[in-house]
């Protein structure tokens, strides 16, 4: 007998963003090293949101053991009050919630359940390296519609021709990541009439809802028609900056939440006690919290763009998420996979190549992506090392 793996899990590979990070750090230590690969910030979360994690932590008790599979109710009946507020309409913890292990467990559960081996997937290329190995997962034929630069837009044509018969779902993240991408009502509209002329999912990975520089986030759910057919994904990572925390949450229609329940079940069973009951406090951070972030995201974003330019990359501004994709042609010959390996041997700083973002690995050769979630020092220093290797 011959052992060997999956035809599932032969045909992609680990992740690129954390495989660049691991590079750097044996390569140059975790002095040395910079990360502008990885969206993880370099500094600490909200003071009050630790706080809380401590005190369920001390409570002890039932926090130390399993919470209800699909989510504590503390978590599911904030989760559901933000988002009754935000939406204009009632959200119901009880049959419309579900908390799982971060974002990217929520993409795999809510795929799983409601796509079936041979069923279309619509995602947009670009993409967050996850989704193709979630349509792999799932047994998924998956249809890429093109994001074209340098504003990110789509060709109406060609998501019309992306809809099929097979279609069952559609994968929409708004803010974008790679390129900070902000969907404007009239795309999203557009996406809903398909959605409802061929009986297909939104499922909307809409983790950067809070980061939002240029327009407004709108939630999918919220357009005439979709509450009943969108899935919303989101999480604390980002906004509370505890991408190791892996509290994540769907909310989707009664039925379509009873099958992502049950897929989360037996995927993770669930997520940290604890800590959601430390993000059940932090979603009831007043707006203010949020304007701050805002405002500390965009020096961020000053900054970066300004040094990325200095440096010779052609960048424009993400309107959303913390990321830059940057150009790199008249800075190197090289293509981006061996420019994002002269950048860390160089220069000590970690990027992400822009073909990993691609089904088809050639649209990306030309681009690297940055991240910015880090201390203000952080990105000097990291734009400082960019200017020694790239002008001396």
């Amino acid at each position: 007998m011959t052992v060997g793996l999956s035809a599932k899990a032969s045909r992609f590979t680990e992740s690129v963003i954390r495989e660049m990070t691991r590079i750097n750090l044996a390569l140059h230590g975790p002095e040395r090293a910079i990360n502008f690969a990885q969206g993880f910030p370099d500094f600490e979360p909200p003071p009050e949101i630790v706080e809380a994690a401590q005190a369920a932590l001390a409570r002890g008790g039932e926090h130390h053991q399993y919470a209800t599979t699909w989510g504590a109710a503390v978590l599911r009946e904030a989760i559901a009050a933000k988002k009754t507020a935000e939406w204009g309409r009632p959200v119901d913890p009880e049959r419309e919630v579900t908390v799982a292990c971060g974002a990217t467990e929520s993409m795999m559960a809510a795929m799983l359940a409601v796509v079936d081996p041979g069923d279309e997937v619509v995602v947009f290329e670009p993409f967050y390296e996850n989704y193709g190995p979630d349509c792999v997962l799932t047994g998924a034929e998956t249809r890429y519609v093109p994001l074209r630069p340098p504003d990110w837009g789509f060709d109406p044509d060609d998501l019309r021709r992306a809809f099929t018969p097979r279609t069952r779902a559609i994968v929409v993240n708004t803010p974008h990541n790679p390129t900070g991408k902000v969907f404007s009502r009239e795309e999203l509209e557009l996406i809903a009439r398909l959605c409802q002329e061929h009986d297909a999912v939104a499922i909307t990975d809409e983790i950067y809802e809070h980061l939002v520089y240029e327009g407004v986030h709108v939630a999918m759910a919220t357009l005439p028609g979709m509450a009943e057919r969108t899935i919303t994904i989101s999480g604390a990572s980002k906004t509370y900056s505890v991408t190791g925390w892996r509290v994540g949450w769907l909310v989707a229609p009664p039925e379509l939440t009873d099958g992502i329940r049950k897929v989360h079940d037996f995927l993770t069973v669930g997520a940290a006690h604890p800590l959601q009951v430390a993000v059940a406090a932090a979603l009831r951070f007043p707006p203010s919290f949020y304007d701050a972030l805002l405002e500390e995201y965009r020096e961020r974003r000053a900054l970066i763009l300004a040094g990325l330019r200095e440096c010779g990359f052609r960048v424009r501004p993400p309107a959303g998420a913390y990321y830059v994709m940057a150009g790199i042609d008249g800075l190197s010959d090289l293509d981006d996979t061996a420019f994002t390996r002269f950048l860390i041997e160089r220069a000590a700083v970690a990027t992400v190549p822009g073909s990993s973002f691609y089904a088809t690995p050639g649209l990306g050769r030309r681009q690297v992506r940055f991240s910015f979630p880090k201390r203000r020092e952080t990105i000097e220093r990291g734009l400082a090392a960019l200017r020694s290797a790239l002008i001396g």
